[in-house]
C-alpha cells in the first residue's frame, strides 16, 4: 500500500488537474455555478419543513436548519459514493491505453464532491446568519464549532474507503450502482436528518443504540447539527411506551401523563459512538483501498 500511495503521491499534479476539471465542467454555462450544489438540498429541507409544520408539526425550533445541517453530510456521502462507484467504467477507455494510478479516477470524484460540500457549509452558516438577523435569539456560531474539522476528515475517510470499494467492485459487476443507490436511498430515511434523533434515543433507546452502530452515516450526520447547532429541548410523546428510567429535570417516567408532550433536553455529542465511527472509517478506508489495489490492475480485463 505505500507503494501505491507513493504513486499517487508522483502524480499529485495529475490528480489536482483532474479535480480541477471537474469542478470547472459540472456546472459549465450555469448561472448560478456551485451554489445548486446548495440549491436543491435547501429547496428539500424547505419542503419537508413546511410538511412537518403544517402537517405533523414540527418538533423544534429552526426546524429548516435542524435538518439541512445534517442534510448537507448526507448529500456529499451519497453523491460522492456514486459519482466514485462509475468513475472506473466511465474512464474505461483511458485505463485501457494510458499508465496512472488507478485510483486517481474515484478520489477525483471524492475530491471534487468534498470541496462543494466545504462550499456548501459556508452557504450554511450564512444562512444561519440570515437566521440571526431575523431572530437575534438564534445564535449562529457555537463554540462547538471547533470540532468541525474533525467531523470532516472523519467524513471524508469514510467516504473514500466506500468509494473506492465500491468503484472497484463496479468494473466487474454493475450491479453495484444500483444496490448502492438503492441503499443511499434507504441511508436518507435511517439516518437522523428527517426525524429527531432525540426521539427514538427516549423513546427506544436500544433500537436507537442498534441503528448507530450499524449506521455510521446516521452518526455523522447527527454529530454535525450536534457540533453546529445550539442545543434545543425536543417535544417528545412518549405515549403509553413504559419507561423505567429517568428523565433528566423530570423525575421518573412513570409520572408522565401518556399522550402528553414532554420537552426533552437535546442530546450532547456522543463522543463514544463519534470514536466508533473514527475507528470504522478508518477500517473502512484502508480496507476498500486495499480491495482497490488487489484488483485494479485487473480493470483492463473488463471486456
Amino acid at each position: 500500500m505505500l507503494a501505491e500511495l507513493k504513486a499517487l503521491w508522483q502524480y499529485r499534479e495529475l490528480l489536482i488537474s483532474m479535480v480541477s476539471r471537474d469542478l470547472k465542467i459540472r456546472y459549465k454555462n450555469s448561472f448560478f455555478g456551485f451554489l445548486w450544489s446548495f440549491i436543491n438540498p435547501l429547496t428539500t429541507v424547505i419542503v419537508i419543513s413546511y410538511i412537518f409544520k403544517s402537517v405533523i408539526g414540527q418538533p423544534i425550533q429552526n426546524f429548516s436548519a435542524y435538518v439541512l445541517a445534517a442534510y448537507l453530510p448526507y448529500m456529499f456521502f451519497s453523491m460522492a459514493i456514486m459519482d466514485a462507484t462509475g468513475s472506473v467504467l466511465a474512464n474505461l477507455g483511458i485505463v485501457k491505453k494510458i499508465y496512472f494510478p488507478r485510483e486517481t479516477l474515484p478520489l477525483t470524484s471524492i475530491i471534487a464532491n468534498f470541496i462543494h460540500f466545504l462550499l456548501a457549509q459556508v452557504v450554511f452558516f450564512t444562512y444561519l446568519t440570515v437566521l440571526f438577523i431575523l431572530n437575534p435569539k438564534d445564535v449562529p456560531f457555537q463554540a462547538t464549532t471547533i470540532y468541525l474539522p474533525l467531523l470532516l476528515v472523519i467524513s471524508f475517510l469514510l467516504a473514500t474507503g466506500i468509494g473506492l470499494l465500491c468503484s472497484a467492485v463496479n468494473t466487474f459487476f454493475e450491479d453495484v450502482k444500483y444496490i448502492m443507490g438503492f441503499v443511499l436511498q434507504m441511508m436518507l430515511f435511517l439516518s437522523p436528518i428527517m426525524w429527531v434523533a432525540e426521539k427514538m434515543a427516549y423513546v427506544t433507546p436500544r433500537r436507537y443504540l442498534l441503528m448507530e452502530l450499524l449506521n455510521p452515516v446516521g452518526v455523522l450526520c447527527n454529530a454535525f447539527r450536534k457540533v453546529l447547532l445550539a442545543p434545543t429541548p425536543v417535544n417528545v410523546n412518549f405515549g403509553d411506551t413504559p419507561v423505567a428510567s429517568n428523565i433528566p429535570g423530570h423525575g421518573p417516567l412513570n409520572t408522565i401523563l401518556a399522550n402528553h408532550d414532554v420537552a426533552m433536553p437535546a442530546l450532547p455529542i456522543e463522543w463514544g459512538m463519534l470514536a466508533y465511527t473514527g475507528a470504522l472509517s478508518l477500517i473502512v478506508f484502508f480496507g476498500g483501498y486495499w480491495v482497490f489495489n488487489r484488483y485494479k490492475w485487473r480493470f483492463v480485463e473488463r471486456p
